[in-house]
């Protein structure tokens, strides 16, 4: 019942949430013009322990730098994990490069598996990542609107159009969230890179969710 009635308050004020951070999203400010009450109640139902996150954001910083320094200016590379497992979107010149950026990101400490989604081809316009920040936009609200869908046990990343789900989710939870997100009006494709868990974990998750760093 408290679980319910937490998921009914956060509903409505992350939809305010999200619509504030598309209006502002061009400008870099998406994070400040979340309240904190917002960000509160996504933190506290993120399902990955508090070491894998803070290993998460280790893993971007660290692979963002070897990107620059093995590929330099000449690709847009993006560097996005969720529970130590990394998805590198965006585009390169060439299959070496593709295949550099993959062997750079393996070699970053705590990465267990690498996605490689990168794209062969031009790197994309200001006015395209653009609109892939209002598409990201857009489908965490979708997924706030959804019943039955936990908005912060998502991560959404979207390149040229194409949005990349990441997550520890069931797999009832990842049918529903790739079949929301193609609802969503510039969405190309989507490209599911879950950590799928059974729902007798995510009921144990739920009803304590203070175990699964007791557990670690």
């Amino acid at each position: 019942m408290i679980d319910g009635m937490v998921k009914k308050l956060a509903r409505p004020m992350a939809t305010i949430g999200l619509c504030c951070a598309a209006a502002l999203s061009l400008q870099g400010c998406v994070e400040l013009m979340i309240g904190s009450a917002v960000v509160g109640t996504f933190a506290a139902t993120d399902r990955r322990t508090f070491g894998a996150q803070a290993d998460d954001k280790a893993i971007v910083l660290k692979g963002e730098n070897r990107m620059r320094n093995a590929l330099g200016s000449a690709a847009h590379i993006n560097v996005s994990s969720f529970n130590r497992r990394a998805l590198l979107t965006g585009e390169v010149a060439d299959e070496r490069a593709k295949e550099t950026a993959e062997r750079e990101m393996r070699a970053v400490d705590g990465v267990l598996e690498v996605a490689n989604e990168l794209e062969i081809g031009p790197i994309t316009s200001y006015s395209t990542r653009s609109n892939d920040t209002l598409i990201t936009t857009k489908v965490k609200a979708s997924f706030v609107d959804t019943k039955d869908l936990y908005g912060s046990a998502f991560k959404v990343v979207t390149e040229n159009g194409a949005v990349f789900l990441m997550g520890r989710v069931t797999q009832r939870e990842g049918n529903l969230a790739g079949d929301v997100t193609r609802g969503v009006s510039g969405v190309r494709k989507v490209v599911k890179i879950f950590d799928y868990i059974s729902e007798p974990e995510l009921k144990n998750m739920l009803a304590s969710p203070d175990k699964q760093e007791a557990a670690k």
